[in-house]
């Protein structure tokens, strides 16, 4: 073959060659961690519809249970279209066409809005082993069940149009800026922040949004004096176990890959949650002199709040510290806090996700072990606090920012008499038999 001609064919490869975005690399696909992906993104999903729907569900009142689960299926519908138009550009994407520029510190582009640039061929730069599209799907289901743990504190009383406007602009406004700035790119990331699968994106954001969106919208009518027991606690047991089987995927899953540090973190994961049980349950079998399911299943998603920042940093010894740890502060934020402050924090979401992912967050840097993961080497309670410092202000300021539109637009509250009647007539024209 002639000179020219191999030039030729070599011009002609690399012209073959994909156009990569600033975001992307080439595919290196490896089948087995795809296909562990797969099933990770399956058991996140699984994790809001239908564990959490039916960990919720069961808490409240009979005649607000479907509420909760339409509520969950709403927020599932609208964070996934948000998360394809774009959620995942602002997330994951590069600011200012430059990877590292001062805008992309702060937030991604506009690049991949409605995932243009994505095929099937490209991966995203951090996991050059799976294809895009299974990182889009993956990272789609931290961006459903995020806004969906903010149900916890507002059940029975939000109108359903204002709950859909809240949700769509908290999931552009608030937790796309915060992934990116611990997972795509930003400072928070490039500061040495440590998050491994959402201790302050998922937990600490959530949870001081649920509070600050309680606060606005008001205690339940009743509140403290009528009685609002969990009208079916099987169901909340029923849901926590999904939850603890889908956190697998969720703590394992963001490792990436099929490999040992997965498995220390699918061990952790059950190590802190039957911990955070036993931490949960000590205090309150003193004080009530009963041990309840609600405070056993309680304690279990303490503990598994509480490992999600450090599930892929830390030993199974240090899961278990961990659980033991934050079940008793998760009780005392979930019991004694509320009580004294009397705020409507209707199934604790402040009090087991903030408090917990704000625990485990600095407890990270605490029991961080290098020989699990060298990423832990710069660990630092100082960073984590700062970090968890910028999470809670940007939630809480744009959470009360986001109420008052809706305050002003569709209303925030129901009527006196719809929340007498249940929010499953009053909004959504159905009753649940039997």
């Amino acid at each position: 073959m002639a000179i020219w001609q191999v030039s030729a064919a070599a011009a002609t490869a690399e012209a073959a060659k994909p156009v990569l975005l600033a975001h992307q690399a080439a595919l290196n696909l490896n089948g087995g961690d795809a296909g562990w992906m797969i099933v990770a993104t399956c058991l996140v999903l699984f994790m809001t519809l239908p564990g959490l729907a039916l960990f919720y569900g069961g808490m409240v009142r009979k005649k607000n249970l479907l509420s909760v689960l339409a509520q969950s299926v709403a927020v599932s519908v609208i964070a996934s279209v948000i998360w394809i138009f774009i959620g995942y550009s602002l997330a994951f994407g590069v600011g200012g066409g430059a990877d590292g520029s001062f805008l992309n510190k702060i937030i991604g582009g506009f690049d991949i809005a409605l995932l243009n640039g994505v095929r099937l061929d490209t991966a995203y730069k951090a996991a050059p082993n799976l294809p895009e599209y299974l990182w889009v799907a993956y990272q789609m289901t931290f961006a459903i069940i995020t806004p969906a743990l903010i149900m916890g504190s507002i059940v029975e009383r939000m109108k359903f149009s204002a709950f859909c406007v809240f949700m769509a602009l908290w999931s552009v406004l608030v937790y796309a800026p915060v992934a990116h700035w611990v997972w795509g790119g930003g400072f928070l990331g490039q500061m040495g922040v440590l998050d491994f699968a959402g201790g302050a994106v998922v937990h600490v954001n959530s949870g001081v949004a649920g509070l600050v969106a309680c606060l606005v919208i008001g205690k339940r009518k009743g509140f403290g004096r009528d009685n609002m027991a969990p009208h079916n606690l099987g169901y909340t047991m029923i849901g926590a176990s999904m939850l603890l089987v889908g956190w697998i995927g969720f703590n394992a899953g963001s490792e990436w890959a099929a490999d040992s540090r997965a498995s220390v973190a699918m061990l952790n994961t059950i190590v802190a949650a039957m911990t955070g049980a036993i931490g949960w349950i000590i205090p309150e079998w003193f004080e009530r002199k009963q041990p309840t399911l609600l405070g056993m299943v309680s304690g279990l998603i303490a503990g598994l709040v509480a490992i999600t920042p450090a599930a892929g940093f830390v030993t199974p010894g240090g899961a278990l510290l961990m659980g033991l740890i934050t079940g008793p502060i998760c009780y005392l934020g979930s019991t004694y806090v509320k009580n004294m402050f009397r705020y409507d924090d209707s199934l604790d979401a402040f009090g087991v996700h903030a408090v917990g992912g704000f625990t485990g967050a600095l407890l990270t840097a605490v029991f961080a072990n290098t020989d699990i993961n060298p990423a832990g080497a710069g660990a630092s309670v100082l960073k984590q606090l700062l970090g968890l410092v910028v999470v809670i202000g940007w939630s809480a300021v744009l959470t009360f920012l986001i109420l008052m539109v809706c305050k002003y637009t569709t209303g925030l509250r129901v009527t006196e008499e719809e929340e007498i009647e249940g929010l499953d007539q009053s909004q959504h024209g159905e009753t649940l038999h039997g």
